[in-house]
């Protein structure tokens, strides 16, 4: 099974715009799990805080969290909309120093991976 990061906006300036975030990562991840793969799908992090608001958790600890599993992944998808992500444009930059692909067309992903 193809691992994917996928990669994508999650923050926004108000909480309508974060929630379609979510939404519109953890789709394109159910849609890769449907299609075969194996996502990870860092939008699953809200479900931490939302089981354990009172813990302490930062943004730093998410983001070196999601990093390391994206250096285990086989490829990475990005989520249309990402281009405006500090964050995804970080992943970018670490993705390619561990040479792993980057798709952002998910029909030459199902393509040249399944």
């Amino acid at each position: 099974m193809v691992k994917v990061y996928v990669a994508g906006a999650y923050s926004a300036k108000d909480v309508v715009n974060v929630l379609r975030n979510i939404g519109r990562g953890e789709q394109y991840c159910a849609d890769l799990f449907v299609d075969g793969f194996a996502p990870y799908c860092p939008w699953h992090d809200k479900d931490f805080v939302l089981r354990h608001p009172e813990a302490d958790f930062t943004v730093e600890q998410f983001y070196q969290f999601s990093i390391e599993w994206l250096k285990v992944c086989d490829v990475m998808f990005l989520v249309p909309g990402w281009e405006n992500s500090k964050g995804t444009l970080a992943e970018i930059e670490i993705a390619k120093a561990n040479n792993i692909p980057i798709y952002d067309n998910y029909e030459q992903l199902l393509r040249e991976q399944k």
